[in-house]
């Protein structure tokens, strides 16, 4: 309800703005632009790191369809609940599968971002986020004194290629066709008020989706850590497809917001401010520590965190990388409607 409501006020403001602009145009008045239509010469300007943004996309993207498949698999009846181990060893192989996809994003991306280090892109999208879990698990598995080196062995043999494989075709690819040419000199970005702050954004932005899932959380973490069997994987299809248009509408407000401010960083701060609902994750996690579980010793403890740093990890990315392609389409469809001189 909330979502359409919203979905309303967007295209309703929209399409009174973009009448507004091209009626300008056609009386040609020397009237001063204002909004959104004023930041066009810079809106399409690429962002600092581009490399790193990219590869963090692909990543996102390669979780994106890693678990929306496990999740629809799974809601077919096709993975037993009772079988946990099955269920992870699906979602690893399918991640490892899905780096084609992530290299084709991250490269298709960074070639629109007028990056040129195509190779050096592939390793950094090959390894930034995998890397960063194998980090954490090491550690983990240094306290527990279990050794999990096939893991790093079959990542290497099989999602690395995946990866350059996925990237080499994406950069090859024709990049993205924005609809407005970029100026050579960057205009000023006046003075932002208070509530345009990033982590304000994130902070407001974060609510909605997670107030989206919160629930079906409750029941995850029951799962993972008291050790109860989770069956209701229809009821989480359902509420991942709210999660993700809850992303796309939140991310698609903050970046009209940013733009009608005048400030045309988007790139950075959409993928970041999309990413706000892990914050509350990391929140939850931590009442639900305290609340929930009888948990006093050191290494069961640090299992608990270092195993939950990975997930509002992972669900950052995810959640980033939603808002940040929404808000990209969104940006591209804007300005292709006014016309611009």
């Amino acid at each position: 309800l909330f979502s359409g409501i919203l979905s309303m006020i967007i295209i309703r403001t929209l399409r009174k703005d973009i009448a507004n602009y091209n009626k300008e145009d056609d009386i040609e008045d020397t009237m001063e632009e204002s909004g959104w239509k004023l930041v066009h010469g810079d809106v399409f300007r690429p962002p600092q790191y581009p490399m790193i943004l990219s590869s963090l996309l692909g990543s996102g993207i390669q979780l994106f369809c890693m678990i929306l498949i496990v999740i629809f698999v799974a809601m077919l009846g096709m993975l037993s609940p009772s079988s946990r181990g099955a269920l992870m060893t699906t979602a690893c192989f399918l991640f490892m599968f899905m780096g084609v996809f992530g290299g084709f994003f991250a490269g298709r991306l960074y070639r629109t971002l007028k990056g040129h280090r195509w190779k050096k892109g592939a390793f950094c999208t090959a390894t930034l986020y995998p890397g960063v879990v194998f980090g954490i698990c090491f550690v983990l598995n240094c306290f527990i004194w279990g050794k999990h080196s096939s893991g790093a062995v079959v990542w290497f043999g099989i999602s690395l290629p995946l990866v350059y494989l996925g990237y080499y075709f994406g950069f090859r690819k024709q990049p993205y066709d924005n609809p407005v040419r970029t100026n050579q000199i960057p205009r000023q970005i006046p003075e932002q008020r208070w509530y345009m702050n990033k982590f304000v954004g994130i902070l407001m932005a974060g609510i909605l989706p997670f107030g989206a899932m919160f629930i079906e959380l409750f029941f995850i973490f029951s799962a993972i850590w008291e050790n109860q069997f989770y069956y209701l994987f229809g009821f989480l299809f359902l509420v991942f497809i709210i999660l993700v248009v809850s992303c796309s509408q939140i991310s698609i407000v903050m970046v009209y917001f940013q733009l009608c401010a005048e400030d045309y960083r988007w790139w950075w701060r959409t993928f970041l401010v999309s990413g706000g609902s892990a914050f509350y994750v990391l929140i939850y996690a931590v009442f639900y520590f305290v609340n929930k579980l009888d948990i006093v010793e050191f290494i069961p403890s640090l299992l608990y965190f270092g195993y939950t740093a990975l997930m509002v990890l992972s669900f950052w990315l995810l959640t980033g990388t939603i808002g940040f392609y929404a808000a990209y389409m969104f940006v591209r469809k804007i300005y292709a409607a006014v016309k611009i001189d």
